[in-house]
């Protein structure tokens, strides 16, 4: 085994007994929630040596990063997650390797992607970004909808070509009302997927959590969480 594989796969232990114990703690089964180990900055080697340590979902943020990496990638029993902020001209890259894109928050996306999926005949789960630090009708610094503007995005998702409406996804809020109160606004969120789900109830995924406070999101009832540098270790810095 090499030292990077021993690494990740003491990592990822560590991370398991964490979920483990979250889910435990609020009687939760431990199989009610997925982790999604975040690639970013981290080479296609690493997504490779994760694959034979059992992940099976990995998320990227970047189109350019992402892209490269997913084709070297091709071959491993992975799905890929697409969960930054995602501009129009990067759809049709982003929907030819994503399996889910978690960050629509807008019409124009959803209608673009839309477009993109059909002509790569493939069929994209999509959640909708919640901005849980937007007043109504903007949208959060760290992108997202609005919580009003949620029920008419599902809609359009839901009715959209080559896509399925997978459910909600956020960042915990660095301003407004719930900065410093990840549980609570995880908890906001787990309102609204329960309001989705009774007009669409397929739409059963809620992804929240990331190495600072995936205890908050399993505890407010997450299905996935989004762990990167817990398993993969700090980010090396970019030039």
């Amino acid at each position: 085994m090499t030292d990077r594989k021993a690494q990740l796969a003491a990592n990822l232990a560590h991370v398991e007994e964490r979920i483990s114990a979250a889910c435990a703690a609020t009687g939760r089964a431990r199989e009610e929630v997925t982790l999604i180990v975040v690639t970013k900055t981290y080479p296609a080697s690493d997504v490779r040596l994760l694959a034979e340590l059992g992940v099976r979902h990995v998320a990227e943020n970047k189109d350019q990063e992402a892209g490269p990496k997913a084709a070297e990638s091709a071959d491993l029993p992975v799905s890929w997650h697409f969960v930054g902020q995602l501009q129009t001209n990067k759809v049709r890259s982003v929907a030819s390797y994503a399996d889910v894109v978690q960050s629509v928050d807008r019409v124009k996306l959803v209608t673009a992607l839309s477009t993109a999926a059909v002509r790569a005949e493939r069929e994209l789960d999509c959640l909708i970004q919640v901005a849980l630090d937007a007043e109504s009708g903007e949208r959060g610094e760290r992108g997202g909808v609005a919580p009003d503007g949620i029920e008419e995005l599902a809609a359009k998702v839901a009715e959209a070509p080559g896509l399925r409406l997978g459910g909600l996804m956020t960042v915990a809020p660095l301003a407004g009302p719930y900065a410093g109160r990840e549980q609570a606004a995880f908890e906001r969120l787990m309102e609204f997927a329960s309001s989705l789900r009774k007009a669409h109830p397929a739409a059963n995924m809620v992804s929240a959590g990331m190495s600072a406070d995936l205890e908050q999101a399993v505890a407010a009832g997450a299905t996935h969480v989004r762990v990167g540098t817990a398993v993969l270790g700090v980010r090396p810095r970019l030039g």
